[in-house]
């Protein structure tokens, strides 16, 4: 199988170790080409040389972000190939619900090699539409913006760092602290699913999402991926206090409890800020618009090692 590599030289794993991209070369077998992209701009051209050469697999190097940036990129030129995600992130959620086991240069080395994945499947997208268009797989706003603030402001460490924030939010949540607070209060927007507008004028949890593991055994959207046309979208106003204690349920995959929730299979989520712009996060960047739609996207072929 024809097979390119794309290495997102901003990667956690490979802004750590420069070594990287040169023993990924090694690692992909001689009739791969390895492109290096450092900019969403070089990832555009990267992507358009990609699909005109004919690729039937490309690798991803890197974490979340390099998956939705890559799948956006090769979408953009009309065509999706196989992906593959080669780890070099700090947590690849996605990458981890799909059933990826491989590290970053093993991954490579198979998947160039046509080695048999350990899966294959057809993966639902999410189509995102605000601040620009992108394909990618778990939005989110409220809580989930401002963890990931607080995530990279604390380095990116990985799992290790986002359990640690996670509990303290947890615990917080108790005796409502002000760390807790300023993570689980709800924020002001308005929620609109399939032209039905949400009663609640502020939400303090708001994902849609294709995979039902958002990160750390976090299954939210426990329904994610049943029906391909219409992501799992779970919103909820809930404070501080009734929020945080609902995290053993999410853990076991059952809905939240609590008056206002909304929790279904929905064809398009729109969200609006009022007064001025919001947060929201694709698979771990961190955007900022007026408004938000979030729809089905195209079906992409996965392969998993």
């Amino acid at each position: 199988m024809q097979t390119a590599v794309l290495v997102n030289t901003s990667a956690r794993a490979l802004r750590r170790d420069r070594d990287l991209v040169a023993a990924i070369r090694l690692a992909a077998s001689g009739p791969s080409r390895v492109w290096t992209t450092e900019s969403l701009s070089e990832l555009a051209v990267a992507a358009r040389q990609i699909v005109d050469s004919g690729a039937r697999r490309v690798v991803l190097c890197g974490g979340d972000g390099t998956l939705m940036n890559g799948v956006t990129a090769l979408s953009a030129c009309g065509a999706l190939p196989e992906v593959v995600v080669a780890p070099g992130g700090t947590v690849a959620t996605v990458a981890r619900n799909w059933g990826q086991r491989a590290g970053l240069l093993d991954t490579v080395r198979r998947a160039t090699r046509d080695v048999p994945p350990l899966r294959t499947l057809q993966s639902p997208t999410l189509r995102v539409v605000g601040d620009g268009e992108r394909v990618g797989f778990i939005f989110g706003t409220g809580l989930v913006a401002r963890f990931f603030e607080r995530y990279y402001a604390a380095g990116a460490g990985g799992y290790a760092a986002a359990a640690r924030i996670v509990a303290r939010i947890f615990v917080g949540s108790f005796v409502t602290d002000a760390y807790s607070r300023s993570v689980l209060e709800p924020l002001p927007c308005r929620i609109t699913v399939d032209d039905r507008t949400l009663e609640p004028d502020a939400f303090s949890l708001v994902v849609a999402s294709v995979v039902k593991d958002l990160g750390l055994h976090m299954w939210v959207t426990h329904r994610a991926g049943e029906d391909a046309e219409r992501p799992h979208v779970v919103a909820s106003p809930l404070a501080t206090r009734a929020l945080g204690p609902q995290a053993p349920r999410v853990l076991v995959g059952k809905p939240l409890s609590g008056a206002g929730n909304f929790d279904g299979l929905v064809r398009e989520l729109l969200l609006r800020f009022p007064g001025r712009p919001g947060p929201w996060v694709l698979d771990g960047d961190v955007f900022v618009s007026e408004e938000v739609r979030v729809s089905a996207g195209p079906r992409l072929r996965v392969a998993a090692f």
